[in-house]
């Protein structure tokens, strides 16, 4: 039993690193300290504390500390182990899991370059992460459009060649699949386009300047143009904003802007006085962080022994100043890192430039931080390869058998795509069969996805990234096997509710649940999507029963009316079942008659 107060009195005065955890054993912050029974003492007196603090403490059950010569080497251990255990209490970057990576896929026969989430151990060489993804994604079009490598995910066979995609008539591929150029060409260009990922982008302009001089000598016109075009393409890619800062060619600066709890930085890096990059990070949840506090967490986790410039310019003092200084030019290997705040001239616009970035970011991408998180999460719940974008969800509406339909909704970054919901009439399907219908109607979609006529016109979208049934387990199962019919790729799970109709959880085709009720934010997106569907199924049935009430045979028998019509249907579901029926079960309708009754009958 590890007894809180016993354990801060064997606290030795001397510099470390503290680890704090709850009852699970999990680590939930690290800290340094230049005199450990000093600091960690403080988290449990009486003092004011920020609410953050307040509630890290009530989880603590227990601590560790280790003990270090010097405040230094207490920096770099807090450093290494914020960045190993990402404690939830320590002010973090962005998980590195959210951000893209770029793959060549040298596993494969014909390579492609994509943006991926994950980073697998499949042979492929992989570039990042990246921050930014929009960048990341400008890259691999780029070199996609200047190498006019493979796009598709087509496995090329010896023999017979097939028929060129579109990518190839607009000359945005090599025509692979024509047989047009060998493995040992289609290299070359994979390993110059990797070599610009590689940052050696004189050395692939040079090599393609050379072969652009061979073909023009050998008037090889049409050759010299692509490559000339090609070339130009990578200097559009490598082409930056240049940067005049009294001669400053190798400085980052660094913008803050905080607003309540919400705050955002933005980096400028700039080498060889150019603008090499520009990165933000949203951070949530720091109220009670100053921005210089903001800052150094930032520097200590953001900066390695690969990106350290010679001088960083930020606008607040930081905590730890001389102790951050000192251990930068370690991490830069004895060389001299400056740091500076400026007050005035180029250098305070410079990063005022950066302020008003990092306002921007924070006011657009706080929404959608909210919507990727909940992208995230439930990525991380169902284990899922990426991000599920895309998602789509199938419901079956009927009352007894009858007007069968289903409803489609489409989820696009966590937001309704209404403009693609779907309500489908089951054409095929006799009576009351759920599994069945649903069959018909992921048939009726999948089939778009695997179809390669491009004169086919696709009413359903692209493919989902996910799948999630308003159902259980057979639901699941159904789903899955249409899917693995189509030999796609599209996970699929069920939305299950309790007996009061509320969502519960996440069900998977073994029958294993996730609990989503733990996460708040989760929960609420998987229930508005099981109500979406639902409701997209209902409303659409009901439309048809109201439509099949208003044209009835029933609508020329005197006596009745819409209501005791809409009631006659509701009872015995069709026309027949009430010429089948006797007067006496007839009679038991609200308003009919004996009289009436027999003018049913005789229909």
């Amino acid at each position: 039993m590890f007894d809180i107060k016993e354990e801060l009195k064997k606290l030795p005065e001397k510099p470390g690193v503290y680890i704090m955890k709850d009852k699970d054993d999990n680590i939930i912050y690290v800290g340094k300290a230049v005199v450990l029974k000093n600091r960690v003492r403080q988290y449990f007196q009486k003092t004011n504390k920020t609410e953050r603090i307040k509630k890290m403490v009530s989880l603590i059950d227990h601590f560790e500390y280790i003990v270090v010569d010097s405040e230094m080497e207490a920096l770099i251990l807090e450093c290494n182990l914020i960045k190993l255990h990402r404690p939830k209490y320590n002010v973090l970057l962005k998980d590195d899991k959210m951000y893209p990576y770029i793959k060549v896929s040298l596993n494969e026969k014909f390579p492609t370059i994509r943006i991926v989430r994950k980073r697998l151990n499949d042979g492929a060489k992989y570039y990042g992460p990246y921050t930014n993804g929009f960048a990341a994604k400008e890259t691999v079009d780029y070199l996609n459009k200047a190498f006019m490598l493979k796009h598709c995910r087509k496995i090329f066979k010896d023999g017979k060649p097939e028929s060129p995609c579109l990518n190839y008539h607009i000359k945005r591929c090599m025509g692979l699949c024509m047989g047009n150029i060998s493995k040992e060409e289609y290299m070359v260009y994979i390993n110059q386009a990797m070599s610009l990922l590689d940052g050696k982008a004189d050395s692939t302009i040079k090599a393609l300047e050379e072969e652009m001089n061979e073909a023009s000598s050998k008037m090889n016109y049409e050759k010299a143009a692509e490559i000339r075009d090609k070339i130009a393409s990578i200097e559009n890619l490598i082409q930056k904003q240049k940067i005049d800062m009294y001669n400053e060619n190798d400085i980052d600066v660094i913008g803050i802007v905080k607003v309540l709890d919400r705050a955002a930085i933005e980096i400028f890096s700039v080498r060889n006085s150019r603008m090499q990059k520009g990165e933000n990070f949203i951070f949530k949840d720091i109220s009670d962080e100053t921005e210089g506090e903001l800052l150094e967490d930032f520097i200590k986790q953001y900066y390695n022994e690969d990106n350290i410039p010679g001088k960083i310019f930020f606008k607040y003092e930081l905590p730890s100043m001389e102790l951050i200084k000192e251990w930068l030019v370690k991490l830069n290997n004895g060389k001299n890192v400056e740091i500076k705040i400026p007050k005035i001239g180029e250098k305070m616009r410079f990063i005022e430039m950066a302020e008003k970035n990092a306002e921007i970011a924070l006011q657009n991408r706080t929404t959608a931080m909210d919507d990727e998180e909940i992208l995230m999460d439930l990525m991380e719940l169902l284990n899922l390869d990426e991000l599920p974008r895309r998602i789509e969800s199938y419901d079956i509406s009927n009352i007894s058998g009858t007007d069968q339909v289903a409803g489609m909704v489409v989820f696009e970054n966590a937001k309704p795509k209404k403009n693609e919901y779907r309500r489908l009439k089951i054409k095929e399907v006799e009576g009351q069969n759920d599994v069945a219908s649903l069959r018909e109607v992921l048939e009726r979609r999948l089939k778009y996805i695997v179809n390669t006529d491009e004169s086919v016109k696709n009413p359903f979208g692209p493919k989902p990234n996910l799948i999630l049934m308003d159902g259980g387990i057979t639901q699941i199962r159904s789903a899955k096997s249409v899917i693995d019919d189509y030999g796609l790729d599209i996970q699929v799970f069920g939305m299950v509710k309790t007996d009061k109709h509320r969502t519960r959880a996440i069900l998977d085709e073994n029958g294993k649940e996730y609990d989503i009720s733990k996460n708040q934010k989760l929960f609420n997106f998987v229930t508005f999507m099981q109500d979406e569907v639902h409701d997209t199924a209902i409303t659409y049935h009901r439309k048809l029963r109201d439509e099949k009430v208003r044209k009835s045979a029933l609508d020329n028998i005197e006596g009745i009316g819409e209501k005791r019509k809409k009631d006659l249907l509701l009872k015995f579901k069709s026309i027949d079942k009430m010429k089948d029926a006797s007067i006496k079960e007839l009679c038991e309708v609200k308003g009919i008659t004996p009289e009436i009754a027999e003018r049913i009958k005789n229909l």
